[in-house]
């Protein structure tokens, strides 16, 4: 299923910088998140309803794109999945493996994605299209498109912008990123051929400075 995953000769230059970030904070951010699902009801509740979304279609393998260390990829096979994930830092690929042994990993980009043409039932972005320029979003969503069968699903997951209709950078930890308004991606989403199933917006918890927000949608064309 998975193409060769070292061909990155076309990549924009800020897409190494992102990599290299990724790769000086991976121990750290393993430690950080390795547990963070277990107090978050309504991440899991989202996720839950993804992967019943994905097997009641019955159409393929889940694709986590931008895994990290695995933790998403985790808990998606624990509910039953068949997944495995990709990202774009070669050292949370590696500990993603030692992570999780059983599950597969490789190193790819979200804006190639090394998978041919419908082989997947999902694709989990989770905060993985947040690093990205917002004029390159709609590329991304096309690959997404591409990628996955007749009516498979998607799930998003990122930070809200404050205005309702902006895409707002914001000085991440790790490297540059943007915040968007819901209801823009929701529009690129249909724009690329899904039609939305669910939308949530939640409040900030103790440690988060923004809105986080999901959206679950189906490819309809």
């Amino acid at each position: 299923m998975l193409d060769s995953t070292e061909d990155f000769a076309d990549e924009h230059p800020d897409v190494a910088v992102t990599r290299a970030a990724y790769d000086d904070v991976a121990e750290l951010y393993t430690e950080l998140f390795r547990h963070h699902l277990a107090g978050a009801v309504l991440d899991r509740a989202m996720l839950g309803a993804f992967v019943e979304s994905v097997a009641g279609n019955g159409s393929g393998p889940i694709a986590d794109v931008g895994c990290g260390p695995g933790r998403i990829t985790g808990h998606l096979a624990a509910l039953g999945a068949q997944v495995f994930g990709i990202d774009l830092s070669p050292r949370m690929v590696e500990l993603a493996r030692v992570e999780h042994p059983q599950l597969l990993f490789a190193q790819g980009s979200v804006e190639q994605l090394p998978i041919g043409n419908e082989a997947l039932g999902g694709i989990v972005a989770w905060y993985s299209l947040i690093h990205l320029p917002p004029d390159r979003v709609p590329h991304v969503l096309s690959e997404f498109h591409r990628v996955l069968a007749s009516k498979g699903h998607v799930l998003l997951a990122f930070q809200t912008a404050d205005q309702p209709d902006a895409v707002e950078a914001f000085d991440h930890k790790v490297t540059r990123a943007y915040r968007w308004a819901p209801k823009r991606l929701v529009r690129l989403l249909g724009d690329a051929g899904f039609a939305m199933i669910a939308r949530m917006v939640r409040e900030p918890g103790p440690d988060e400075r923004f809105g986080q927000a999901y959206l679950l949608a189906s490819k309809v064309r």
